[in-house]
């Protein structure tokens, strides 16, 4: 069986399932075969990722070496 033939048995034997669940797993064992993977991020997420690189382009972040031995700091307090 050629590629186009197996794909084409696929997709009508996908197409008679009513399982959402089932429907579901299928996409996700499609998803992580795909080549490129795309993500899609809600407004409210994108909104957040450019407000933090706008704090990192003003100088409001702290490296993490830096936080690390804060952190020890602050443990050895308590």
């Amino acid at each position: 069986m050629s590629t186009t033939e197996l794909k084409n048995v696929l997709i009508q034997r996908i197409s008679e399932i009513q399982d959402k669940t089932f429907l579901e797993a299928i996409r996700t064992i499609l998803d992580a075969k795909a080549e490129s993977k795309i993500l899609c991020l809600t407004s409210e997420i994108t909104r957040e990722i450019m407000a933090s690189k706008q704090e990192i382009d003003k100088g409001l972040y702290i490296e993490n070496n830096m936080l690390e031995k804060e952190v020890e700091e602050w443990l050895h307090e308590k």
